[in-house]
């Protein structure tokens, strides 16, 4: 899911946890991230919202949530981060925190 300036409003008033992937193409740690952030969407399809941030098309949410280094990964729960990750990370690293959100 492609998380913008636009539409990360909308996704957080469905109520659902969220899990924001702060990235960019040019960003090798990005794409080693992305796969695991990709297969954990699949599996929590339903329960989490799970998408990306590119933060070269988005100048907005990088800002509003002082984001400095990519990857960073946020957990949002009722509109406010719970959690954080800051570089690659293994899949049981997120795993832990998405089944926290829940």
């Amino acid at each position: 899911m492609e998380i913008t300036d636009s539409n990360f409003e909308a996704l957080v008033a469905e109520g659902k946890p969220l899990v924001v992937d702060f990235w960019a193409t040019w960003c090798g740690p990005c794409r080693m991230v992305g796969p695991t952030i990709e297969a954990l969407a699949e599996q929590y399809a339903g329960k989490v919202n799970v998408g990306k941030v590119n933060v070269d098309e988005n100048e907005e949410l990088p800002a509003k949530f002082g984001i400095r280094n990519i990857p960073t990964v946020l957990f949002i729960k009722d509109g406010q981060v719970v959690d954080k990750v800051v570089g690659a990370a293994a899949r049981p690293v997120f795993e832990e925190k998405i089944k926290a959100l829940l």
